[in-house]
């Protein structure tokens, strides 16, 4: 390969990397600053514009200040804050141990019918303020639990033992005489 050779594809290797490079800073004259004939002006200008907006990190603004902003790690703090708030508000003083959607669905036994089988097991207990009707079988599963006798038990209980308001003592003189 002769020298000429060499230089032209030196240069032509130059071009490609020039224009790679200026493809990727994009055209000077596209740029809304007023210095557009150099990229260092431009952001100096930038800087300039941004500082005489005022706009500046001021961690002791308060909400809603729109010409300064927080920094990073107050802006995290904040929406900490936020969220403890808001947890705090949602679980009204509920202890540590169902201060969770999932601790509560925990203590729920994760059962999505819950309230329906709350519901239904209530309305199946004996009521004391008021009468019910129950099945034959209610009735002597009632019974069972508190061990008390059903009236066909008392009824039989009564024809076994007699009459208790039977008057002994006439029977007594009435058999001596």
């Amino acid at each position: 390969m002769s020298l000429e050779t060499r230089i032209v594809a030196m240069a032509q290797a130059m071009g490609a990397d020039v224009k790679a490079l200026t493809l990727a800073q994009g055209s000077l004259s596209a740029l809304n600053t007023t210095a557009k004939t150099s990229l260092v002006a431009a952001i100096n200008e930038l800087v300039a514009l941004m500082g005489s907006a005022g706009v500046a990190i001021d961690d002791q603004a308060g909400n809603g200040s729109t010409g300064v902003t927080w920094s990073a790690d107050k802006i995290f703090d904040s929406i900490e804050a936020a969220k403890l708030a808001l947890k705090n508000e949602l679980v009204n003083g509920a202890g540590t141990a169902l201060d969770t959607l999932k601790e509560l669905a925990d203590a729920l036994g994760n059962d999505p019918s819950f309230a329906t089988n709350v519901a239904t097991s209530i309305a199946s207990r004996l009521r004391f303020d008021e009468a019910q009707v129950l099945t034959n079988q209610q009735k002597q599963t009632a019974r069972d639990n508190i061990g008390a006798a059903a009236a066909s038990d008392l009824t039989a209980l009564t024809t076994a033992v007699g009459n208790t308001n039977r008057d002994f003592v006439a029977d007594y003189v009435a058999a001596k005489a």
